[in-house]
């Protein structure tokens, strides 16, 4: 089932509205068509008891004003690019900063601080919108007039697909990811330290004191990123070896099997027995523990404080036009972009 309705209007006069897709068993999304941002998404507990499982806000002023992208669609690069720059095909381009000197998710107006097109879609067993948006030649500082689509999918077995498509007329980097905070006891229930978390990475790409990576693949053994065996968020995140992020902040290497759909992480919350797997065709992801979150008012008047939410965002590597030895961010006219990542909802015992 699809529905729409009306979520206000931005502060220069633009309609808003929102889409809810549900599936048969209790999984209910509601979209955006601004920033193609993921507004709330509810699933059951191991009681039947649905609860909204992703931070974000009740009107649209709070995600115009929002500096944590909540639920925002990401682009055209996620993640950070050292220095706003790199070079392509033998010209250096610049981009917007706005991370001290590094660009940050797509800069100042990424994809999810602009309005999307919007198409919907039926079919047995899924319910899906498709989400479409021009970028320029020249936004943010990135050649090419890229045009992009978002495709969000509920199945009746409790799976939210996002799907990604692009294509260009000129060579430019892309990442796109979707950047959902999830608290599985509830949106608004505290932090997510008692999760538990298992990801399918054997290695990260360690940064620098400015969260950029530095160019080289190291084990995650030893290290407060090892989550290969299920352990709580919390139990590792006062780690000296996290430096100054006050918890996690990185990319993690997947342990790819081959192309197509593989297992990225596992989440679970032992208090409602919700648990979130994610799949994804990329070869990162990125955890971020909600560090930095302040929120006063996001949605139900709750407030989000720090590690009030935790993201698993499915990505290529920061900085990777910078890093010849990272798998390539870069799209060229005729090839298409396309990106896949599913977030399995279940429920499992105490």
């Amino acid at each position: 089932m699809i529905a729409s309705s009306a979520f206000g209007r931005t502060s220069d006069g633009q309609a808003v509205t929102r889409f809810t897709l549900q599936g048969s068993g209790g999984l209910t999304v509601e979209v955006l068509d601004y920033g193609a941002i993921v507004q709330s998404v509810s699933v059951p507990d191991r009681e039947g008891r649905g609860a909204d499982v992703v931070l974000g806000y009740d009107d649209i002023a709070g995600y115009e004003q929002d500096p944590f992208y909540l639920g925002a669609t990401i682009g055209r690069y996620a993640n950070r690019i050292r220095e706003g720059g790199f070079v392509l095909d033998g010209k250096r381009y610049s981009l917007a900063v706005n991370d001290g000197p590094h660009h940050l998710h797509g800069g100042p107006r990424g994809f999810g601080k602009v309005h999307w097109r919007v198409r919907a879609l039926e079919d047995a067993g899924l319910t899906a919108i498709v989400l479409e948006h021009t970028s320029p030649d020249g936004d943010e500082g990135y050649p090419g007039n890229l045009e992009v689509r978002v495709t969000y999918a509920v199945s009746d077995a409790n799976v939210l697909s996002v799907e990604y498509r692009a294509r260009t007329d000129r060579p430019t980097p892309i990442n796109l990811t979707q950047h959902s905070y999830f608290n599985l006891a509830g949106e608004g229930s505290g932090d997510v330290l008692g999760h538990e978390l298992m990801m399918h990475a054997g290695s990260f790409t360690p940064v620098d004191g400015g969260l950029v990576p530095t160019g080289v693949l190291a084990p995650v053994e030893g290290t407060p990123l090892d989550f290969r065996r299920p352990r709580r968020l919390g139990e590792p995140i006062g780690d000296p070896q996290l430096g100054g992020t006050g918890g996690y902040d990185h990319n993690l290497v997947l342990d790819r099997p081959g192309d197509g759909l593989s297992p990225a992480a596992r989440v679970r919350d032992p208090a409602s027995g919700r648990v979130l797997e994610v799949f994804t065709t990329e070869p990162g992801l990125q955890l971020y523990s909600g560090n930095f979150l302040d929120v006063d008012l996001g949605k139900q008047g709750h407030r989000y404080g720090r590690y009030g939410g935790f993201t698993l965002e499915t990505q290529h590597f920061p900085d990777a036009p910078n890093h010849p030895g990272f798998p390539s961010t870069i799209l060229r006219p005729g090839d298409t972009f396309l990106s896949r990542t599913e977030f399995r909802f279940s429920t499992g015992p105490t």
